[in-house]
């Protein structure tokens, strides 16, 4: 799982990661308070490099707040999660 780009972002960032072999993956972006705002992934992938871009919106389409996010992937291998920071 890679740092996303651009960070901070406004308004879209692109999270990539890479898969060593075919895996269900599952991407969710998480506020700080550990509730799930979105999942932006939920799909099996062959393995590779991925990019996923995420709009600043929750699952409602409502655009989130400025603040501190985190992006959660799940996959075979296990399950890594990384910072990012939204500025409206």
């Amino acid at each position: 799982l890679e740092q996303n780009y651009p960070n901070p972002f406004n308004p879209s960032t692109t999270i990539s990661f890479s898969l060593a072999e075919p895996s269900q993956v599952k991407l969710s972006i998480i506020n700080v308070l550990g509730q799930e705002v979105r999942t932006i992934l939920d799909a099996l992938m062959v393995a590779g490099n991925h990019s996923v871009e995420w709009d600043g919106r929750d699952g409602r389409g409502i655009e989130s707040a400025s603040g501190v996010y985190l992006y959660r992937l799940t996959a075979a291998d296990g399950t890594q999660t990384r910072k990012m920071v939204l500025v409206r």
